[in-house]
């Protein structure tokens, strides 16, 4: 089964949200279509290519919500100007809600390419 990816036009900091649930969704209905013959290879791909674009624009813009947490570091790492952090007994809290998890792995990037001055 394939997954379309734009990680070769772009740094690949933008296809971490291909990896989230919704873009696996979406991979897997965007290949269904193309074994279908209903959508080009190449439209797959411009629609992930855009569906990276809002979905960061969004987060970046739209959402408001402040959420904290706090946990034991288990490990971390630097790779490629992408920070991985693997934390354990963590507790999120919202202003109105709070949750425990006994691990969470936090992967943050700058949403922003420092060669697209328009994103």
């Amino acid at each position: 089964k394939k997954h379309y990816t734009m990680a070769t036009a772009r740094p690949p900091v933008f296809s971490l949200y291909q990896k989230s649930t919704l873009g696996i969704c979406l991979s897997d209905s965007l290949d269904e279509l193309v074994q279908q013959q209903k959508i080009t290879e190449e439209l797959a791909m411009k629609i992930l290519d855009q569906y990276d674009l809002v979905i960061n624009e969004t987060l970046a813009t739209r959402v408001k919500q402040k959420v904290s947490f706090k946990g034991d570091l288990h490990t971390y790492r630097l790779v490629d100007n992408v920070w991985t952090f693997n934390l354990e007994n963590v507790t999120f809290r919202t202003e109105s809600d709070s949750i425990h998890v006994d691990k969470v792995k936090i992967v943050a990037c700058d949403g922003k390419p420092k060669d697209d001055p328009h994103l």
